[in-house]
């Protein structure tokens, strides 16, 4: 069964290894993981937010409802063109057990390439939600959390209902 990591937890801060084999036990972590995004009502989760480091994801396109199963994703371009739009994650919960939210400014398209759980090389332009979430996402497999891109008074801000949850 896995268990959710929270905003405080280091392995949130590590950078996740490339995976060289696609195992059993990925595929089975992959289906946990889409299963738990859902119950949590998430749109993406990531394979440190479970406690894996490794470079693996699942997200949902919001406006389609489908779910991808990402293996080694990297963002190979980015728009010059921003939008800014409010996120949380289900790492980073307030006092309300509920994910804290705040806006931040992303690419508004970008070029993913991944492995799919059946060993094929994909790639795809996502704009809109889906190249927020696969780009949120991504980052995890990176240590970096949505929290990083907030000005520090936002940030602190942010904190101090993440610290009121731990309580």
């Amino acid at each position: 069964m896995l268990q959710m990591k929270l905003c405080g937890d280091l392995v949130l801060r590590e950078k996740c290894d490339v995976v060289t084999e696609i195992t059993p036990e990925i595929l089975h972590t992959l289906d946990e993981m889409v299963q738990m995004m859902r119950d949590q009502n998430g749109v993406g989760l990531a394979a440190p937010q479970v406690n894996i480091t490794k470079r693996f994801l699942v997200m949902t396109n919001p406006d389609t409802d489908e779910v991808f199963k990402m293996i080694n994703p990297v963002i190979t371009k980015r728009s010059d063109e921003t939008c800014t739009m409010e996120e949380g994650c289900l790492s980073v919960l307030g006092p309300d057990d509920l994910p804290v939210f705040a806006n931040v400014t992303r690419p508004e398209s970008v070029d993913v390439a991944w492995t799919d759980e059946n060993g094929r090389q994909l790639a795809a332009h996502m704009s809109g939600l889906p190249a927020r979430v696969v780009q949120h996402e991504t980052d995890h497999l990176d240590g970096i959390l949505f929290i990083d891109y907030l000005s520090p008074v936002r940030r602190e801000m942010v904190m101090r209902k993440v610290r009121k949850h731990k309580k």
